[in-house]
């Protein structure tokens, strides 16, 4: 319709090669997309080939799709649960607890990240790594209801999980949440997250830095049979604490 060569359109759709706006805008135009859809791609197209990319953390629209199009991918936190394993109520406690969004925002943000673990139950879901520092799984979020039934689905979503052992001291603290996004047909991509931004970075040092933090995770975290006992035997406690507080009321 707009008189390409076909391959021009493959480079383009793969991020092969950095379209012009012009081209952009005919493409989508053409794709039956709207203004308010294209000026907002475009917002993002601007910063898609930067090796350093930061924006603000209540922006998500690039983290779910590098989520969907990653062909595997590893996560890293020190304080949470993976976001991709989390329950509403869960979620719900972190971000009340930290009362960093207003609570006008936090309907919408347990929404989204709420839709945000369908990606797991897709079919072509991606191979996901979960290195958890043990702090996070026996921080007290939402009293121990809450905590059973997210330590329960951490089990038995399809994913791998490992856990990093307090008594691995330092070694095994990163004071940031890191993801390595591995894809078909793009490079790898790094990414960090804080209570003030999010960074994705396409630099090769940088992501080679990170793949270096995840081979240090795996040499010092349990193995996927270790953690998952791990994970279990602190559900089951979490499941007596509930039992006693409900025979105290």
């Amino acid at each position: 319709m707009l008189g390409w060569d076909p391959g021009k359109v493959s480079n383009i759709e793969h991020g092969k090669v950095r379209a012009s706006e012009i081209d952009i805008v005919q493409f989508l135009g053409r794709c039956g997309r709207s203004q308010e859809f294209i000026t907002d791609f475009l917002t993002r197209y601007r910063s898609a080939f930067d090796l350093y990319f930061v924006q603000a953390p209540d922006k998500l629209r690039t983290l779910s799709m590098a989520e969907s199009s990653a062909e595997s991918l590893f996560t890293y936190n020190l304080a949470h649960l993976p976001g991709l394993s989390q329950s509403k109520e869960y979620t719900q406690a972190v971000y009340e607890d930290r009362a960093v969004l207003p609570p006008d925002k936090i309907e919408a943000a347990v929404r989204f990240r709420s839709e945000r673990t369908t990606l797991l139950r897709r079919h072509d879901r991606p191979l996901c790594t979960f290195f958890i520092h043990e702090n996070a799984l026996r921080l007290n979020v939402g009293g121990p209801e809450v905590m059973e039934d997210q330590l329960m689905r951490l089990l038995f979503n399809t994913h791998s999980i490992r856990v990093v052992r307090a008594a691995s001291g330092a070694a095994g603290v990163y004071l940031a949440e890191y993801v390595l996004w591995n894809f078909e047909k793009r490079s790898t991509v790094a990414y960090a997250e804080s209570e003030i931004a999010q960074v994705f970075v396409q630099d090769p040092s940088g992501v080679k830095d990170c793949k270096k933090i995840f081979e240090r995770l795996d040499s010092i975290a349990l193995s996927e049979e270790q953690s998952r006992a791990m994970v279990a035997d602190l559900a089951s406690r979490a499941r007596e604490d509930h039992g006693r507080q409900l025979s105290l009321t």
